[in-house]
């Protein structure tokens, strides 16, 4: 039986140690992570092996040879260009024909019992067997669904965690028949999770999973690195370590020299003729490579230093990477998650901040300190985008130097002369910042269409119509003034997709960015008549019929926001009698406090009461999200507003389809179905609800928190447009808000949220789906369990915070406390276990 060593990837999340060497020649404890495979391969008999190569490929021939020294045959398939990790075995058939083969990844670091893998195949007459392994942090991998017996059920390719249903990760370890080589196309990108394997499924053909009990720890990021070499130094992992256990935990190569006034303190290891001087310090996890200098007085903390490098005297690193044949002159330091590439000097007393890359072959000179090339800002957020974009405190995380290479790295996932819209709130954060992103757009051959201050709904609109390839606007944080968001746009105006945020970010982090010739730099211009463009269009496209005859009043509240530079001009065109409040732009307070949002929708309620208005309404002050209160002065709940708009459309269309996230009260579909509406429920993301909005016979969406999308004018949220379509609804319908309210039935939806360490996240999930095993579920978004009389609880992991949201509901508000209260359960014993 014959295997396959999957070793042609570029491994860009780990650059710059990747930049010059491809991703499965890293060490790990001195030896590449594909020597760890291959050894383990020996161990389990085999020793005929294929070496799939791309990236780097003459590197990864030349270091391992024809296999003689391991006691191997090995054999070389080569691509040219990348064939996705089924098309690159395809390329390799011709050596694989001949019996079942095993398919091995050659830069994961694994000990699973690959000879009882082998047996399950076999006993379970399997096509294909997919290694599976329990990782607590599913997002990167592949998600695999298996039942009581193994055989897999589903598949999913790097959920979200809404989408997270199990914590068995596929960890690219196949046992294959001959005959699986017949369902992929020579020559092609094909991939085996995303094209050969549900192809597979759906035919019904054998697909097993076996979850194995060893280590796997898929390195593809520096964390996963450093753990990679903590774990083997832990003895977690089962590889051969070329050194001598001295004392416990301290491992020495052949003719490494360490003095006896050194202070070591294991596990750590120290590679083949590396010299430890006195007075030095080695600490816990560190990794010296072969033909390492550690100097007096330096001090090394989980710290990996590769082969060649000089540490010199009362250095400092702490768990950072530091490449070959790199020089630290005396007193560098360098922190945490810091990488610093190949063959580069770091002169004396030089500083390196946490996090920075250093890529290969760079001077850093003496008494420097280097920190303008963070890779993460430092915020409290596990990823670069949070749910308004990209946020953090002004002028702490979001700086103009940010702004600048969150910019360039946008233009960068552009083409050349592509053109973008650029807005901003009322604030002076915003408008600085903004200038320092028109700037890096310029610079990147991007143009920009500059609307200044701006409604977000105009933005996104203009960023639609002027055949913009995309949009960013800034803006203050909702309730905290001393933050701003930066709104990432696609060329519809909505928010960036999640592929698209993660193309982003990969370009942010490598910080590879584009930058014009000079007879490139792209233009400045400001758009006339943004404003009544949007106004014009706006009154085109939403029925506003039977609002002149109605004679009706209505109270509206700018928040001090940019509704207010759009609400005169299309208010004059509507015919309706309005009492403006906070019409004006405040550059000094851009957002509100909650204490002052309640304050100011009292006053509201006031207006509305005492003015005998039909409704008022209070916009957000990026005229995205509205709050509603009814001609009582009774401020309208989010989740009731929601259900008294969609009344109101859903009465006057009497079909169609309507967008809802799955969070949303089943009252809405009561109250589809009474008027022959059909509802499609979404996940909670924004970008999904916008993409559902862009559906056929689509007539109303709304995500239950102030913000609604009108599909015949665009596919986004936008308060001023359904401010203007409720007032055509309620001329025409001659029903007031309160009426309209009270003939809908009353919802018994609770929510809790359950702190969840990140790390027994897909535990939860799976415990959630073993626990839901007899009732129906809904996976749209998290994991929706519906209860035989209804009633339906959903458990979604949050994407940014250590919790987990759970909605209940029920028939009433026992039953539906009583079912919050069993899959809490559910999730704190998992999250505690």
């Amino acid at each position: 039986m014959k295997a396959v060593v999957m070793a042609g990837g570029e491994g860009t999340r780990l650059r710059p140690m990747t930049a010059n060497q491809p991703k499965p020649l890293l060490p790990v404890i001195n030896r590449p992570i594909m020597e760890h495979v291959l050894r383990l391969l020996k161990r389990h008999g085999f020793t005929e092996t294929v070496v799939t190569v791309q990236f780097l490929a003459a590197l990864v021939r030349n270091y391992f040879g024809d296999g003689d020294e391991l006691g191997m045959s090995l054999y070389y398939a080569t691509e040219d260009t990348p064939l996705g990790t089924a098309g690159s075995v395809k390329n390799a058939a011709d050596r694989l024909r001949d019996d079942r083969f095993l398919v091995i990844s050659g830069d994961a670091l694994t000990d699973i019992d690959l000879t009882d893998m082998i047996r399950f195949h076999r006993e379970n007459g399997a096509m294909v067997t997919i290694g599976l392994k329990r990782v607590p942090n599913p997002l990167e991998f592949g998600i695999v669904i298996v039942d009581d017996q193994g055989r897999v059920e589903r598949f999913l390719e790097k959920p979200t965690w809404g989408q997270v249903f199990s914590d068995t990760a596929n960890t690219g370890i196949y046992v294959m028949e001959p005959e699986v080589l017949d369902e992929i196309a020579a020559g092609e990108s094909v991939d085996w999770s995303g094209d050969v394997f549900p192809r597979l499924l759906e035919r019904g053909a054998p697909l097993y999973g076996y979850v194995a009990e060893g280590y796997w720890e898929d390195v593809g990021t520096h964390e996963s690195y450093l753990k990679a070499q903590a774990d083997v130094l832990s003895g977690r992992v089962r590889v051969d370590i070329d050194a001598f256990e001295v004392s416990p935990g301290i491992w020495v190569a052949e003719g490494a020299s360490v003095d006896a006034d050194a202070v070591l303190k294991g596990p750590l290891y120290i590679g083949d003729y590396a010299k430890v001087e006195a007075g030095a310090e080695l600490r816990e996890y560190t990794v010296l490579g072969s033909n390492a200098v550690v100097r007096e007085g330096a001090f090394l903390h989980r710290a990996v230093v590769h082969d060649n490098v000089y540490v010199g005297p009362s250095a400092h690193l702490r768990g950072c990477v530091i490449g070959k044949n790199t020089d630290l002159m005396t007193a560098a330091r360098v922190e945490e998650g810091a990488v610093v590439g190949d063959e580069c000097i770091i002169e004396a007393e030089a500083y390196i901040s946490s996090g920075v890359k250093i890529y290969p072959f760079k001077t850093i000179e003496a008494g420097a300190v280097i920190n303008n090339s963070v890779i993460w800002e430092p915020r409290a957020q596990r990823n670069l985008f949070g749910p308004r974009g990209v946020s953090g405190l002004v002028n702490v995380e979001i700086t103009p130097e940010l702004c600048v290479r969150l910019a360039s790295a946008y233009a960068t996932t552009l083409k050349k002369g592509a053109s973008v819209i650029t807005s901003r709130d009322s604030s002076r954060a915003a408008r600085a910042l903004k200038r320092a992103v028109i700037s890096a757009l310029n610079a990147s051959a991007i143009n920009v269409l500059d609307l200044e201050a701006a409604p977000l709904p105009v933005a996104r609109f203009h960023t639609a119509r002027e055949k913009a390839v995309g949009g960013i606007a800034l803006r203050t944080t909702p309730g905290d003034p001393q933050s701003v968001d930066i709104v990432f746009m696609d060329e519809n105006g909505a928010d960036l997709s999640p592929a698209a945020q993660r193309k982003l970010d990969r370009v942010f982090s490598r910080q590879e960015f584009r930058r014009a010739f000079p007879g490139e730099i792209a233009e400045l211009s400001f758009p006339a008549r943004s404003v009544e463009d949007y106004t014009h269009e706006l009154l085109r496209l939403v029925d506003i019929s039977g609002v002149r005859d109605a004679d009706m009043k209505v109270v509206v509240d700018c928040a001090g926001g940019t509704s207010s530079l759009v609400l005169p001009s299309l208010l004059g065109r509507v015919g309706v009698d309005v009492l403006t409040v906070n019409n004006r732009l405040d550059d000094a307070s851009p957002t509100e406090t909650l204490a002052e949002r309640r304050r100011d929708l009292q006053r509201l309620s006031e207006l509305v009461s005492s003015s005998r208005a039909a409704f008022g309404v209070r916009f957000d002050p990026v005229g995205e999200r509205v709050a509603l209160v009814d001609e009582m002065g009774q401020l309208i709940s989010e989740e009731r507003a929601l259900l008294v708009v969609l009344d109101l459309v859903a009465a006057e269309r009497r079909g169609g389809r309507v967008a809802l996230p799955v969070t949303t009260t089943r009252v809405a579909e009561q109250v589809c179905r009474f008027h022959g509406v059909q509802a499609e429920w979404t996940a909670t993301a924004i970008d999904a609800l916008t993409a559902a909005a862009r559906g056929p016979e689509m007539i109303f969406a709304a995500d239950g928190r102030g913000g609604f999308i009108v599909p015949e004018f665009g596919p986004t949220v936008d308060g001023l447009a359904v401010f203007l379509r409720l007032l055509g609804l309620v001329a025409r319908t001659r029903l007031s808000l309160s009426q309209i309210d009270a003939r809908i039935p009353e919802a018994r939806l609770l929510r809790r949220t359950v702190p969840t360490p990140w790390a027994a996240k897909g535990a939860v999930m799976r415990s959630v789906i073993e626990a839901a095993e007899h009732h129906l579920i809904d996976t749209t978004d998290g994991v929706r369990v519906v209860a035989e009389d209804g009633g339906w609880a959903l458990v979604l992991p949050d994407p940014t915070e250590a919790v987990t949201h759970l909605w209940a509901e029920g028939f009433d508000v026992d039953s539906a406390q009583a079912m919050i209260e069993r899959w809490a359960r559910v999730v704190e014993e998992a999250a505690g276990g």
